[in-house]
């Protein structure tokens, strides 16, 4: 088991959710508004980066072959592969931000939710849904990003991650992404403690 006893807490943040929900967008609010509070768990991934993306920011940028190497040496907490592509979590990443005793935020599938709860990292599990299948169709459509082929790829994922989300005990709360605001108060409402742990800490 990989331990992270030794680190400073308060509690990390682990995210979930198919691509679409609304998973990076809550993200980025939630580190703008609470500025120097949360620290994002940057992920490994051998895709090429969108526009815009930067290297080290929004992943970490890597081929298959250092991947692989990694993993097989025990780097990662989670990996997944999709569409062709790895993605994983290193445990530097999320010791990286441990270390600075802020909120360390995971944005990882279903499969790195249940690799997770074999460490004890202890954090507080978050799935974050839309409210349909339409809805999350339209909203990859419009983002124009993917072609048809890995549309229905992501569509079919989603709908597996939709169903396992409903599974008892694997999330502590699911979040029904159908209005931001609201979604975005209530992802708030979860985490006020831990962030006035960290308030606390700081002051």
């Amino acid at each position: 088991m990989i331990s992270f006893r030794a680190m400073s807490r308060p509690r990390p943040v682990v995210l979930s959710g198919p691509s679409g929900a609304g998973k990076s967008t809550l993200m980025k609010r939630l580190m703008k508004e609470h500025e120097g509070l949360f620290g994002f768990s940057v992920s490994h991934t051998t895709r090429n980066p969108r526009p815009g993306e930067e290297d080290g920011k929004d992943y970490h940028f890597t081929t298959k072959e250092a991947m692989k190497q990694g993993i097989d040496n025990g780097d990662f907490i989670e990996n997944a592969e999709f569409s062709g592509n790895m993605y994983g979590t290193s445990k530097a990443a999320v010791e990286d931000v441990l270390a600075k005793n802020v909120i360390c935020i995971l944005d990882v599938d279903i499969q790195g939710v249940r690799r997770i709860k074999e460490t004890d990292l202890n954090p507080i599990y978050i799935s974050v849904q839309p409210p349909s299948m339409e809805i999350l169709e339209k909203r990859l459509r419009d983002r124009q990003t993917e072609t048809e082929d890995s549309l229905q790829k992501r569509l079919e994922a989603a709908r597996i991650d939709m169903e396992l989300s409903k599974e008892d005990g694997l999330f502590d709360v699911v979040i029904i992404n159908d209005d931001l605001d609201r979604a975005y108060e209530e992802l708030k409402d979860i985490l006020s403690e831990e962030i006035t742990k960290v308030q606390k800490a700081q002051s």
